[in-house]
């Protein structure tokens, strides 16, 4: 039986990362608590529930809802091409990954290095150093990048060019990698974005209201 539950909420991981892809791009920022609760999905290896993953708070994933609900049609403005380009990337490039199990193997060990890292930062390891948004960067740039149909991100020229902004973007994708693994898992499917499209956008929106 599918749980539209447990979709939804993969998918607003992978619409999340988008929205901050976006913002990033065009407005050199974006926001840090959005950001972290994103990159903090990528430490929890072995969740017990799929909201587990963004430890157990909806709240953490109320961008990417409202980000559902715009592109599903919802009331929350009109559909956004461009974030929409990056979410279908994102899940094109997940696909990628599960077929490729010696890229997942490589992934696995790359984060298992990248929880280690964290405990070397103060502030219960700042998943915002900019040491560690690199890392991350990194192992998007390495794992995930090899694997074709790359992501190109538009916005403004003097944002894109700056290495912060670039390996903040890179961080925000592989977290984008992380939900689209875990929306499979849960038992997405590109299908249902069509087929069933009410559906999502329904369990979505009864979520949001829930926040």
């Amino acid at each position: 039986m599918v749980n539209y539950q447990d979709i939804s909420i993969a998918l607003a991981g992978v619409c999340q990362t988008a929205s901050l892809v976006q913002q990033l791009a065009h407005n050199g920022y974006t926001s840090e608590e959005y950001l972290k609760y994103s990159f903090s999905s990528l430490l929890a290896t072995q969740p017990e529930t799929t909201l587990d993953v963004y430890d157990n708070n909806l709240n953490h994933l109320k961008l990417g809802f409202e980000t559902i609900l715009s592109q599903f049609g919802g009331s929350q403005g009109k559909i956004d091409t461009e974030i929409g380009r990056y979410w279908v990337g994102v899940l094109a490039l997940s696909q990628k990954l599960s077929k490729n199990p010696q890229a997942k193997q490589e992934l696995a060990k790359r984060l298992e290095t990248l929880i280690h890292q964290r405990t070397f930062y103060e502030n219960d390891g700042d998943l915002l150093n900019e040491q560690m948004i690199a890392n991350m960067a990194n192992i998007y740039s390495e794992c995930i990048s090899p694997l074709g149909a790359r992501i190109k991100v538009l916005g403004v020229p003097n944002y894109l060019s700056q290495p912060h902004i670039q390996n903040s973007i890179r961080a925000s994708l592989l977290a984008g990698i992380r939900a689209g693994i875990l929306w499979q898992q849960v038992g997405g499917s590109r299908w249902q974005l069509f087929f069933s499209r009410k559906k999502i956008l329904a369990t979505a929106q009864s979520l949001y209201s829930s926040l």
